[in-house]
């Protein structure tokens, strides 16, 4: 049987959700495979100058950033970042390279970014011929440095056209780039079971909502933000889920707020589908995920994009206008507007007509890539 390593880190919840629903659904098919999950921030440790400075890891630092939504000057940051990974870029190699050469897989597979040359250089060192995959959990590469780096032997698995052009451009052959038609979704998205009118009408009812009118579903990844505060005052006369994810204190203070028309508020969750199913349209920010899942769920999706936008995520508000399956906004002070434009009968048509044409089978796609080259 063979031995596959999946990479993850906890840089934002994407990496590790993505690796654990792919192998979830290896498992389920019956691969003939072992799938071990390994943590590279723990391997990397001990060398992680971020926390001898400030006595917080780097995925730590970035999950911070996030929940204060301090993200202005995000790509200066990110070449700082940069600058620092190249300046131990040796030692990484070598305690990957150690690692490896202990735990012997048959392939690699990295689902976090950034560190593509230093775990792909240790691969060849260590194990020479074994397969090296990244799989990309953003829409695209945002380079330099980023996903894709230059004059690796490896392979790319990449959810966008946009994607696969990037890493031709960067000279990696037809053959060893994989296209699939989207991003890693948890495979709940496909096991929960439609809901008939009447017993969405009930499920809704039993939210508090008036099943007539329109919901919104409003999330910001498993840490929320602060601007949801912002989106609540601005849609007072609109149905709401707000899902805050692991932040307390936004989700008391929501709770706490007046609305006029009925609001649900909900915490850490693995029931966003079925919330979604029960939803008309998302608002959210362009993460890779979220926005995917919306679209899983057919609904048309109001997003931002700004300075404050994380850089690898600003090709999706072009990603998804392309598709002409929801709305970019400068920010989110134009969200009321921009809900009644959504909603205009005709508009919510069109919208919801481009969200249901997007097919996107990727977690069931890439088990056989990645079969197809750890065979050789």
């Amino acid at each position: 049987m063979k031995k596959l390593d999946f990479i993850y880190f906890d840089a934002g919840g994407g990496h590790r959700a993505a690796a654990n629903a792919l192998r979830q659904v290896m498992e389920q098919q019956g691969r003939p495979c072992e799938i071990r999950m390994v943590n590279l921030q723990e391997l990397l440790d001990e060398m992680d100058v971020f926390r001898k400075f400030t006595g917080l890891r780097l995925q730590d630092i970035y999950n911070l950033l996030l929940k204060k939504g301090w993200t202005l000057g995000s790509p200066q940051l990110t070449v700082g970042m940069h600058a620092v990974i190249r300046l131990f870029h040796g030692k990484a190699v070598r305690l990957l390279e150690a690692f490896w050469q202990k735990s012997r897989p048959d392939m690699v597979v990295s689902l976090v970014p950034n560190f593509d040359r230093a775990l792909c250089e240790s691969v060849g060192r260590a194990l020479p011929g074994v397969p090296f995959v990244t799989i990309l959990t953003d829409i695209a590469d945002y380079p330099p440095h980023f996903w894709i780096e230059e004059k690796q032997d490896q392979h790319f698995i990449c959810g966008s056209a946009k994607a696969v052009e990037q890493a031709r451009a960067m000279g990696h052959p037809e053959s060893k780039v994989h296209r699939v038609s989207g991003m890693i979704l948890n495979p709940r998205f496909y096991e929960i079971p439609p809901l008939s009118k009447e017993d969405r009408d009930a499920a809704r009812r039993g939210l508090g909502f008036a099943p007539a009118q329109p919901v919104g579903l409003v999330m910001f990844g498993g840490e929320g933000s602060a601007v949801m505060r912002q989106i609540a005052r601005s849609l007072e006369d609109r149905q709401l889920i707000l899902i805050c994810g692991k932040n307390t204190k936004l989700r008391e203070r929501l709770q706490a707020t007046p609305h006029r028309a009925p609001i649900f508020v909900e915490g850490f969750t693995k029931e966003v589908p079925r919330y979604m199913q029960l939803a008309d349209y998302f608002i959210g920010k362009p993460g890779p995920g979220s926005v995917s899942e919306a679209l899983a769920m057919k609904l048309p999706v109001i997003v931002e994009k700004n300075a404050w936008t994380l850089p690898q995520e600003r090709y999706n508000g072009d990603w998804l206008r392309e598709m002409g399956a929801g709305m970019v906004l400068p920010d989110f002070r134009g969200i009321a507007r921009a809900v009644e434009e959504l909603l205009e009968p005709a508009a919510y048509e069109r919208y919801r007509e481009a969200a249901e044409r997007y097919n996107n089978r990727a977690i069931f796609e890439i088990p056989d890539i990645l079969e197809r080259i750890v065979a050789g």
